[in-house]
């Protein structure tokens, strides 16, 4: 039996603009839960716009969000703010605390939660990401993939639903963009509506869906092989594909037994299997 995913997230005809300018255009759209997304274009396409809209950060001038079927008013913020968490770019505007267990617990403590209820919830969390061992330690001691995961666990203490990740990998080593990449996947298997607003074309790659944003429309949304198989379209929007398509595509003119993919396990066995092959 097939289980039916119930809506987080619906724009509808939604439009925004400074001044005379709209910068987000009549766009519409629906995330499940749970699902993943990752919302794409260049710069100044309106993709950063819209998750400000979805934070509440912005107001739309015209149309309507919905949370789970409720329309998104000045009278149910607090039911916006308590449904979306979200992970800045820059994980060193995002610390409060003076520790890493202070910065988890600060939203708890705004929600008056009780001491040893907070502190259950703070060590439960911090268990989650893996971070149990720098719950004391200073956040200018932390690397930044570190500081990622603090401000996730500080998320995850509010426990929303759906939690965006504003180029929240941009800024990190390689090693902390895949276990910040991993980890957004693992928070969609657990339940959660998950949105990335990114550059990066391999993190898009495990979305479930693609929102490709152009000049402030929502031009295209499809699974990402639909979206990276038609590269004039990206050539003509400024997106790049995934190197790991890519190399793959340029493999292929040397050895047509090497597939282009985007499933870099898949392609790695095929390169493997070509040089056994040989020998």
């Amino acid at each position: 039996m097939q289980t039916t995913k119930s809506v987080a997230v619906h724009f509808d005809r939604i439009s925004f603009g400074y001044d005379e300018t709209l910068v987000v255009k009549e766009v519409s759209f629906e995330i499940y839960q749970p699902e993943y997304v990752c919302i794409i274009g260049h710069n100044g396409s309106g993709k950063s716009t819209i998750s400000k809209l979805l934070t509440g950060l912005l107001k739309p001038r015209s149309g309507t969000i919905y949370l789970y079927g409720h329309p998104v008013t000045k009278t149910n913020l607090k039911f916006l703010r308590d449904s979306v968490g979200i992970v800045f770019q820059n994980p060193d505007n995002q610390f409060i605390g003076i520790t890493a267990e202070d910065d988890i617990a600060f939203g708890l403590e705004n929600r008056k939660f009780p001491r040893n209820e907070m502190r259950a919830i703070v060590h439960n969390v911090a268990k989650q990401v893996g971070i149990e061992h720098i719950l004391k330690v200073e956040p200018h001691k932390l690397s930044g993939g570190q500081k990622q995961r603090v401000a996730i666990a500080s998320i995850l203490a509010i426990n929303p639903n759906v939690i965006l990740f504003d180029e929240s990998t941009s800024m990190l080593d390689p090693k902390g963009k895949i276990d910040i990449k991993q980890f957004m996947i693992t928070l969609k298997n657990s339940g959660k509506s998950i949105i990335s607003v990114t550059h990066d074309m391999e993190e898009v790659i495990n979305a479930d869906r693609v929102f490709v944003m152009n000049h402030g429309h929502l031009v295209r949304v499809g699974k990402p092989e639909e979206i990276f198989q038609d590269e004039e379209f990206l050539r003509e929007i400024r997106l790049d594909i995934p190197f790991t398509l890519s190399l793959g595509k340029e493999l292929n003119k040397k050895n047509p037994f090497i597939e282009p993919t985007l499933n870099q396990p898949k392609l790695i066995r095929n390169i493997l299997q070509c040089i056994k092959n040989k020998n």
